[in-house]
């Protein structure tokens, strides 16, 4: 497995649609175990779409598994994936890979009911609410060539710049060796 290089916005071709895809065979799979590779690789991510990585077909990748207080479906390969339905509206802080510096109020469907090929080709339907179905809109929408920079509830109040962690200092000992 390899970990891709991520576009970052101002990146054009974030701006690009998807196509769907036609033909899941080894090459698709290896992609996949690539994507999800780049996925792990960040900080805290949850989802990633294969436009991020500037492959344009309608891929996606969400697990949010590692916060076990919420409901989910584990990790989850969507090709091909539409929602059905959808249901009320909730605001909620939003990040991405691809726009490293920023986070935004968003505006999305509290409960979805998704179609979505697995890697195996397999028709899954899902219904899903709260984070998770928040990530499985924010993916969808890179398939559609959106950010959630597109959909802030307003670009004057509802934009932030992301808080940085600096790294602890190296104590002086462990820097040259625990003398």
């Amino acid at each position: 497995m390899a970990v891709l290089d991520l576009l970052v916005y101002p990146d054009a071709r974030l701006k690009q649609l998807s196509t769907p895809v036609a033909t899941i065979d080894d090459e698709l799979w290896k992609f996949v175990a690539d994507l999800e590779a780049t996925l792990r690789a960040g900080p805290g991510g949850v989802g990633i779409a294969a436009p991020q990585v500037g492959r344009f077909q309608r891929i996606a990748i969400v697990d949010i598994s590692a916060r076990p207080k919420l409901r989910n479906h584990g990790r989850m390969v969507l090709i091909n994936p539409e929602i059905i339905e959808w249901e009320g509206l909730a605001v909620g802080r939003e990040g991405c890979m691809s726009v490293p510096d920023y986070t935004g109020n968003v505006v999305r469907a509290e409960r979805i009911a998704l179609q979505a090929l697995d890697e195996r080709g397999e028709l899954r339907h899902y219904r899903m609410e709260g984070f998770e179905a928040r990530a499985v809109q924010h993916e969808i929408d890179h398939l559609d060539g959106l950010l959630f920079l597109d959909r802030l509830v307003s670009r004057r109040n509802d934009l932030f710049r992301r808080k940085v962690y600096r790294k602890p200092k190296v104590p002086v000992k462990a820097a040259h060796g625990g003398q």
